[in-house]
């Protein structure tokens, strides 16, 4: 199987790393491969450039209207890039940039509102928000633009100017998203920085950084914390989940099957708030996975940039391998594959979309975020336990319930310790609405105006009645 090696190539470009399309497994670019000593004259210009971007909210809403427009107008350079080197099909990058400008556009239109505060005393005392200062953003493979636009676009609407860096994986299309986006924001207002361990490292304890947002491993998500604590950096963690979907007796099983199937596979399972574990009663059990391994059979899996891909390969070799392990130690503890479970033959990264039946509670398939194409299906014989096991997990990010009695499910729904749970759906989110999650899934909140605050600090004016 082939690994991510990258060469290092010096020149008089500076060093550089290879970019792999994990279509083919082969390299077909360059991306520079920044040395972190770099970063100290990065910083220092962010912080440069943001006594201006502060100082004008009404230029800065006019630049992030402008920088949408960019996003939008290069789409056709942007998307294909994107499924180069990440492998999702192309119109799921389109679908991210679309999703990138509309993020943009929604948080130019956000204004941070005074709050007065009524306590008595002849005082008129209120509550202003101040921008934090230059922020960091360190950003993983599975959605490389949309996940950026996640973290720059609340920052920079806050005042904040960013330092935004994205895998090694994936750095190409953020690399020209930042040119795109130099055309409408000022200079040094965001810069994208390109390179590999320890420049993440560096960047998240940075003294210059005020606020480190992160969306990855719960692994390198402490790492961040930690490094952020040296200069007592706000933080910001997304950190991965294991979502449960609990199906009811009442589920209409073909009715729901495409959305519940989708609600898995879509990028090819790699999205953080992916139904990773379906939970279905014993009585229906047998028909829940043949109607999700039927759809996993049909499903045409390719190259992203071919129009009939449904679903592209994986995104790069060390979570092709990762996927490789998972699925085969599940089929060794006593799993069936119903549909897939193997590697596809040829090159790049392609993996089975695969339906698991008979897995035991324990395996790692279970337990862990997979984070690829590969669902395990367990039957229940009392809802109770369906909830006890879909909680039995340190992550907390999402969770569904699936049943025709809207009531009874979001009971249901209800009981689950996660940060976000559905009906009849999964994964569905609004701009609007707060992102976030529990116990090891992550710290803070993204999304809506919790997102636009968490980029910004309380400024309190007391004033007197009188002179």
């Amino acid at each position: 199987m082939p690994t991510h090696q990258p060469r290092r190539t010096p020149g008089p470009r500076g060093e550089r790393f290879a970019v792999l399309d994990p279509a083919t497994g082969e390299a077909f670019d360059e991306a520079p491969d920044q040395r972190p000593d770099e970063l100290d004259a990065i910083v220092e210009r962010a912080h440069d450039a943001w006594r201006d971007w502060r100082a004008d909210p009404v230029a800065r809403t006019s630049a992030l209207f402008a920088a949408a427009d960019a996003v939008e107008a290069a789409g056709a350079d942007l998307a294909p890039l994107l499924t180069r080197e990440q492998g999702k099909p192309l119109a799921e990058s389109y679908a991210e940039i679309a999703r990138a400008a509309a993020r943009l556009r929604y948080f130019a239109e956000l204004d941070p509102v005074p709050e007065p505060i009524a306590d008595g005393r002849p005082v008129r005392t209120e509550i202003r928000w101040r921008p934090l200062g230059p922020v960091a953003a360190i950003v993983p493979w599975n959605f490389p633009l949309q996940l950026a636009s996640a973290k720059f676009a609340p920052a920079l609407a806050a005042g904040n100017t960013m330092v935004l860096k994205p895998s090694p994986f994936t750095p190409l299309a953020t690399r020209l998203l930042g040119s795109v986006l130099s055309a409408a924001l000022p200079q040094d207002v965001l810069t994208i920085v390109t390179g590999r361990e320890p420049l993440g490292a560096r960047l998240a304890s940075h003294p210059g950084i005020r606020h480190v947002t992160f969306t990855g491993s719960i692994a390198t998500g402490r790492a961040v914390a930690e490094g952020a604590a040296a200069s007592l950096a706000r933080v910001t963690l997304e950190l991965g989940g294991n979502d449960a979907a609990i199906l009811l007796e009442d589920v209409e099983v073909e009715r729901i099957a495409d959305r519940l199937f989708w609600a898995a596979f879509r990028n090819c399972g790699q999205v953080c708030m992916a139904v990773k574990r379906v939970y279905a009663p014993a009585r229906l059990y047998s028909q829940v996975v043949e109607a999700l391994a039927e759809r996993a059979k049909t499903v045409v899996v390719g190259p992203g940039l071919d129009p009939g891909s449904q679903l592209g390969p994986v995104s790069n070799a060390p979570q092709l391998a990762r996927v490789e392990r998972c699925t085969a130690r599940a089929l060794a503890d006593g799993a069936r594959a119903a549909a897939g479970g193997h590697r596809l033959e040829g090159p790049g990264y392609f993996f089975a979309p695969t339906i698991l039946a008979d897995v035991p509670s324990g395996s790692p398939v279970v337990t862990e975020e997979q984070f690829g194409p590969v669902l395990p299906v367990l039957p229940y014989e009392r809802l109770d336990e369906a909830v006890e096991a879909a909680n039995d997990t340190g992550f907390g990010l999402g969770g569904s319930v699936w049943g025709t009695d809207l009531d009874r499910a979001e009971a249901v729904a209800d009981r689950l310790e996660c940060g976000t749970a559905w009906i009849n759906n999964h994964a569905e989110l609004s701009l609007a609405q707060p992102f976030a999650g529990t116990k090891d899934s992550g710290v803070g909140v993204a999304g809506g105006p919790w997102g636009l605050y968490g980029n910004l600090r309380p400024f309190v004016v007391h004033r007197p009645e009188e002179a």
